[in-house]
């Protein structure tokens, strides 16, 4: 049984790798085809196949009762995704930084997490509550859709249609590696939950580390995947499209199936920590127009106290 559980966790992390290559070669090969901007791409197509592990397990955690998992794992993933993450990402490379979109962006990311903080300082999220969520995450999309039409429209181009036939295999290969994240996620949190069990850690804190990282794997994965290969301005739209949906799309959703109770760990510690990371990713970024190598590490750092205050306070 253990033998079994640890080859399906690096089953799982073989297919998540393999996957993000294709999925990064796919989405910027579909970027360059249509002409959209890779941080739209990130924001969007990337972002939506990118969070699809942690919107499947927190909705049927939802649905089958583990209201902690559903809470742990959304907000979990939004503070892995940059503190982890994209802190990885910028300390192995400096970021250039495009200002307006980037602070747009961060400004809607901000806006989720200060929703939910109002929304749930009654303690609890309900279904009415999740639909102000909703609504915030349908005003993200339809940013990003004026934002393509000023890109095009604005410059007086008219984009050229390709056919499907053109784009086939990149549309295959940017399925294939979804799949192949999405699948490997879903191995590495089952695998790894059981893991956890067996150790004794409570499902709130197994919610915020274990299953948030398995299900930010993709993200991860494709952040540095996307660095190391040039394309840094899709692991900025994704990150920032992704916890976006981690917030306003997950977790209103998932309140449409349930009333979610909240914590009071995540009113007092969770929720501030997820802000002040945010806060921190925005105001590096906007400062001196460059996401620098230090500040990476200080977002790493950060996520790395925050972990470590967990299991200090909480277990």
């Amino acid at each position: 049984m253990v033998i079994s559980t640890i080859l399906l966790f690096i089953l799982g992390l073989i297919l998540i790798t393999k996957g993000a290559d294709w999925f990064i070669e796919s989405a910027v090969c579909i970027s360059t085809r249509s002409g959209l901007p890779k941080i739209i791409i990130g924001a969007t197509i990337v972002s939506f196949a990118t969070t699809a592990p942690e919107f499947t397990v927190s909705a049927i955690a939802a649905y089958i009762g583990h209201t902690d998992l559903t809470i742990g794992n959304a907000v979990g993933s939004a503070i892995c995704n940059i503190g982890l993450a994209l802190g990885a990402v910028i300390a192995i490379k400096a970021i250039p930084i495009e200002e307006s979109a980037f602070l747009h962006k961060g400004v809607i990311m901000l806006i989720s997490g200060l929703a939910l903080i109002a929304l749930t300082i009654d303690g609890i999220l309900t279904a009415l509550d999740g639909i102000v969520l909703l609504v915030i995450f349908l005003g993200f999309l339809y940013y990003n859709y004026r934002l393509q039409s000023a890109i095009f429209d604005g410059s007086g181009k008219k984009r050229e249609k390709l056919s499907l036939k053109e784009m086939k295999s990149d549309i295959f290969y940017f399925i294939l590696g979804s799949a192949c994240v999405v699948i490997g996620s879903r191995l590495l949190v089952d695998s790894g939950t059981e893991i956890a069990y067996w150790l004794g850690i409570p499902e709130m804190i197994i919610g915020l580390t274990l299953v948030a990282l398995g299900t930010s794997l993709p993200e991860l994965i494709t952040a540095v995947s996307a660095t190391l290969k040039g394309h840094q301005d899709l692991s900025i739209g994704n990150i920032l499209g992704a916890n976006t949906m981690d917030i306003a799309m997950i977790l209103g959703f998932s309140s449409q199936i349930r009333s979610l109770p909240i914590l009071d760990q995540s009113i007092s510690y969770d929720f501030p920590v997820m802000i002040l990371i945010m806060l921190m990713l925005v105001i590096f970024g906007i400062t001196g127009k460059k996401l620098e190598r230090w500040e990476g590490g200080v977002i790493l750092v950060t996520y790395f106290a925050y972990v470590a205050g967990l299991f200090i306070f909480y277990n």
